[in-house]
């Protein structure tokens, strides 16, 4: 059996390895699909190791190179996770937990000013050209350019998700009632220009759907750490705290982290999937004159399974310290003051 210390050793370094898988998958599907390099997976089949079956075109030598580098990279960067475990073993594993929820956090106010200045910047372009105002602000030239997907993406959306991430790390106290605030006064203002000024254009429902699907999915890390997600709770609450341990651990590793990487696989396994499709074409609606964010919304998959992935590990090397403990200490802070204590401290 193994000794309590070596429990949380093995813990941290499992915890450590999967969060650098998920951003090594993130970070090989962008070389993959937007670089067009070869990736582990074109590699391994180019061997037919692990019995894949043979790439119909094989690798250049160019490319194996490639491949090479990032399998390598990838697998540095793995034990690297390990190797930070064992230099950092004095760690506890609530002190690793409260990390994990604070880079969680991260991402999501990251995610939270993206959508709030993409949206009312996107809403003032389509605006703007709707009422054939552009022109007189930005030129004949760039008024074109604007009207391009592409164009608008990189050169609009991309630097204001750069601002955000500066805003991301020096604002840390925002909430999500000011988006559901935004989404209510959008819906509003569609109901009084509609009802009373007679007008109505596609940009306005866009980003009604663009501020309300960001509510729906960037919140769902945050509702897991404030424990409000809705659950048909017979006779959970009636459990000892160890017993609540073992069933959020069982749960967290075989129903949330597994559904998370389902959303991942299945939306950027391929260059056609749901989520890369999108994102790769930088996808509009149909409406020309509406917001060019439906691809943005495609990303929000991406954040949710990420954010939720992360909290999932960070709730269960909580879970993980209570089992380790032997004693059953009711006074002892749950995880939800835990992890708001340590985003004050």
């Amino acid at each position: 059996m193994l000794a309590p210390h070596h429990i949380v050793l093995i813990s941290r370094a499992l915890a450590n390895m999967m969060i650098c898988t998920i951003f090594l998958y993130l970070f090989n599907n962008y070389l993959v699909y937007w670089q067009d390099l070869p990736g582990t997976y074109n590699l391994l089949s180019h061997y037919e190791f692990l019995g894949l079956e043979r790439l119909n075109n094989n690798l250049d030598n160019d490319q194996l190179i490639q491949g090479w580098i990032q399998l390598v990279l990838y697998l540095g960067v793995l034990f690297a996770g390990i190797g930070y475990a064992l230099k950092t073993r004095s760690r506890t594993l609530l002190q690793d937990s409260i990390r994990y929820a604070r880079l969680s956090a991260y991402i999501i106010r990251l995610s939270f000013w993206s959508v709030v200045l993409i949206g009312f910047i996107d809403m003032l372009i389509s605006f703007l050209r709707i009422e054939d105002m552009l022109e007189f602000w930005v030129g004949e030239w760039l008024k074109q350019q604007l009207g391009r997907p592409i164009f608008r993406g990189t050169y609009v959306h991309y630097p204001l998700i750069m601002i955000s991430a500066v805003l991301a790390a020096r604002i840390r106290n925002i909430s999500f009632s000011w988006l559901a605030l935004m989404v209510v006064l959008a819906e509003f203002l569609i109901v009084i220009s509609r009802f009373v000024f007679s007008y109505e254009q596609a940009y306005m429902g866009d980003v009604v759907r663009f501020w309300y699907a960001a509510l729906f999915l960037f919140a769902s890390a945050y509702t897991l750490v404030e424990e409000g997600h809705v659950r048909v709770d017979v006779i959970y609450a009636g459990f000892s705290r160890r017993t609540k341990a073992w069933v959020d651990t069982v749960g967290s590793v075989l129903l949330g982290i597994p559904i998370c990487w389902v959303i991942l696989m299945h939306g950027m396994g391929g260059r056609g999937n749901s989520i890369n499709a999108p994102l790769l074409s930088f996808e509009v609606s149909q409406s020309g004159y509406g917001m060019y964010v439906n691809y943005i919304m495609a990303g929000f998959l991406v954040i949710f399974a990420v954010t939720m992935l992360i909290q999932f590990v960070s709730y269960l090397l909580f879970n993980i310290d209570v089992l380790s403990n032997r004693s059953d200490n009711p006074d002892k802070p749950g995880y939800r003051q835990l992890i708001n204590l340590g985003n004050t401290g």
